[in-house]
């Protein structure tokens, strides 16, 4: 056996699978969990103590937005100081790539207008941005040795902007079948999927053709769907029975990322949702859903803006939020919010010297500023276009514990690898792109009494979400790849908040990425093992 092994001893394993827990010794080496007895050949195996601790899978985060955060800062802290190991980046149609001469297409934008209008992902500017696929990406990504093993997805809005521009006209039979091509080249080069995000323009007035057309793709790779539906309030229902039949008429495994229902009033409209999704799995089709542990959302402000009012590329419909007509109109849109203004915080303004909004309700500030909350907004999306983020809530604990319970539901951040010292550390980030995974697993291991499905707990954050991706990853078997983290449970906490995002959890102790500690003692060890993965036959 080459190089060296290391022992993780007298913890309780949980291994990701859904079986019970045992108390037993856990050998890695070469990368990959080992038959126990190997140790009693390896002389100088490191031994870790892991008496009293449990020993998990690394958490895979299926749904992520690290997709240029993670070249800024690829020793991943947000990541891997909260337990990920296995990141899906490009989601919510929000992708990379394809751009440039990738897509060679003579009416989309070049790659600056693409950078913009996905600029929620955007956090350090210094990051030159000159790849044009996803084999350009990954040597990028390679390049500059993440912490974390990445998988990505295809992103909705740069392959239907670069062949089809930013116009909201409907494809031609042409462009139809350019995506179609666009998108079989990607996944054949280990993209994991599609993902698509129908609130960002151009894709808020894509139709059923076109995403049906996609999907086929999708489905004749054997990848995955991931669907940021239209509206997640008021036509919440119908958002989710477009995707619903767009999986059943093609077979494509579908994921339907982040649902919840957003506003008191469309709260009860979780129950048909969940039930129409739980008619789709007993009739096959293969269906999932994920959520975070947050009565909170964060997207950009840009999002509440209607479809009139975003047509084009962003610098294009900025200067018109000016005009007095267009903000009339606006104001009329905006007059009865699923989400009042008290309930939505500024948490970046990108490239704005100016950080006083920061932290604040939109309503809170307009009365300091003496103004009213649609001026604010609309100033705030005059002078930034999409760089302004919120934190919005208008979410119910009942319905969230409802999906999250959801025998269908895997957890998933819907964050971002974050360093709170360096570029990417600007602004009050969600607190879920720190603490996601240790809220979850603690609000678990703290009810009383204990609950008897932690292992259950446990799958929903390792092998399920990999297996919905079609990753090897996410299981204690042997043989399988050496992605561990060991956690002290009873000083499991979440130390995040919106007033202090920037916290990493308590009770996180050891981490490691194939067999390679990168957090010893609670602390990063400054190692970057990761590797970008592609779908694989999941055993």
């Amino acid at each position: 056996m080459a190089g060296r092994a290391t022992l993780l001893r007298g913890g309780l394993v949980i291994d990701g699978t859904g079986a019970d827990p045992q108390r037993r010794d856990l050998v890695l080496a070469d990368g990959a969990v080992a038959d126990g007895v190997i140790v009693d050949r390896v002389a100088d195996a490191t031994i870790i103590d892991v008496t009293g601790r449990l020993v998990l899978p690394g958490f895979v985060d299926i749904h992520t937005h690290s997709d240029l955060t993670l070249l800024s800062a690829p020793d991943a802290p947000s990541r891997v100081r909260q337990g990920i190991t296995t990141e899906v980046i490009g989601n919510c149609g929000l992708g990379t790539f394809p751009v440039g001469r990738a897509v060679a297409s003579a009416i989309g934008p070049d790659r600056a207008g693409i950078r913009a209008a996905v600029s929620y992902l955007d956090l350090d500017p210094a990051i030159a941005w000159d790849w044009e696929d996803l084999g350009g990406y990954r040597e990028e990504l390679i390049r500059r040795r993440p912490a974390v093993n990445v998988a990505a997805l295809v992103g909705h809005l740069p392959l239907h902007a670069g062949v089809c521009g930013f116009d909201n006209l409907p494809p031609t039979d042409h462009q139809l079948r350019r995506m179609q091509e666009l998108l079989a080249g990607e996944l054949a080069a280990g993209a994991v999927g599609l993902s698509t995000g129908l609130v960002y323009p151009p894709l808020t007035t894509v139709g059923e053709q076109e995403l049906t057309m996609l999907a086929e793709v999708v489905r004749d790779h054997d990848a995955l769907f991931a669907w940021h539906v239209r509206d997640y309030a008021d036509d919440l229902v119908s958002s989710v029975q477009l995707a619903l039949r767009v999986a059943r008429r093609t077979g494509c495994r579908t994921q339907i990322s982040h649902l919840n229902a957003v506003g008191r009033r469309n709260w009860p409209a979780i129950g048909p949702v969940l039930a129409e999704i739980d008619a789709a799995r007993v009739d096959g089709v293969e269906v999932g859903i994920d959520l975070y542990p947050y009565l909170y959302g964060n997207a950009p402000l840009a999002q509440l803006l209607p479809d009139w009012a975003q047509q084009g590329p962003v610098e294009r419909w900025r200067p018109l939020l000016a005009e007095r007509d267009v903000r009339r109109r606006i104001a009329d849109h905006w007059r009865d919010p699923a989400v009042g203004w008290d309930e939505i915080t500024i948490s970046r303004i990108a490239a704005a010297d100016d950080c006083t909004l920061i932290g604040h309700s939109v309503a809170a500030s307009a009365a300091d500023l003496r103004t009213d909350p649609v001026t604010l907004a609309l100033d705030l999306l005059t002078d930034h276009g999409t760089g302004v983020l919120m934190v919005a809530g208008g979410r119910s604990t009942e319905v969230m514990n409802r999906v999250l319970g959801h025998p269908g539901c895997v957890i998933a951040s819907d964050g971002l690898s974050l360093d709170p010292h360096g570029p990417t550390g600007t602004g009050s980030p969600h607190p879920r792109s720190y603490g996601c995974f240790a809220r979850y697993l603690a609000d678990v291991i703290s009810t009383d009494p204990p609950p008897s499905d932690l292992s259950d707990a446990v799958a929903r954050c390792t092998s399920r979400p990999a297996a919905r991706v079609g990753l090897n990853r996410g299981r204690l078997l042997t043989g399988a790849a050496a992605d561990v983290v060991v956690i002290d449970p009873a000083r499991l906490a979440d130390r995040a908040s919106f007033s202090e995002p920037q916290q990493f959890p308590a009770g996180i102790e050891h981490v490691l990425v194939g067999g390679v500690p990168v957090v010893r003692d609670g602390q990063p060890t400054g190692a970057r093992p990761g590797v970008m993965l592609s779908a694989t036959t999941y055993p």
